[in-house]
């Protein structure tokens, strides 16, 4: 098998293990408390320096397009999860901050959210393989 069809083979290996994971995770979601990009929100502010990020920081972590963030953050802020302030250091950015009620229900559902992870992938992988496998996937981001 050539290098070209071994990298093909491995992707769509990859890719089709991430599809039928992600249904999985999905469909165990608690939709009921927050959505699941909702949760991708929170969860990226809640890893950020001071819980805050620009928005045109956050958009390359999610998987959905710069008016779809902007609409986003206008119904997170609504319900009272974050807050948009202006960004001090430039005028024409705006800084989202998770807010204390935002954060309480982001590790609320991570709970439920990390069992169904643990189920998925931590139940068919040993130690070993889980760390093998972040290595590989920070290395195919880089």
């Amino acid at each position: 098998m050539t290098q070209k069809a071994a990298a093909v083979e491995a992707w769509e290996a990859l890719f089709r293990a991430q599809v039928s994971i992600l249904r999985h995770i999905t469909a165990e979601f608690p939709t009921s408390a927050i959505s699941f990009i909702e949760y991708d929100v929170l969860f990226n502010l809640s890893r950020a320096p001071e819980r805050r990020l620009r928005i045109r920081d956050l958009i390359p972590h999610l998987l959905v397009s710069q008016p779809s963030v902007s609409r986003l953050v206008d119904r997170l802020t609504v319900r009272g999860l974050v807050d948009k302030v202006p960004d001090a250091t430039d005028a024409r950015g705006t800084l989202v901050v998770l807010r204390p009620e935002g954060y309480e229900l982001f590790k609320r559902v991570a709970v439920t959210h990390a069992d169904s992870i643990d189920r998925r992938v931590g139940a068919r992988l040993n130690s070993d393989e889980l760390r093998q496998l972040t290595e590989l996937c920070q290395r195919l981001r880089d």
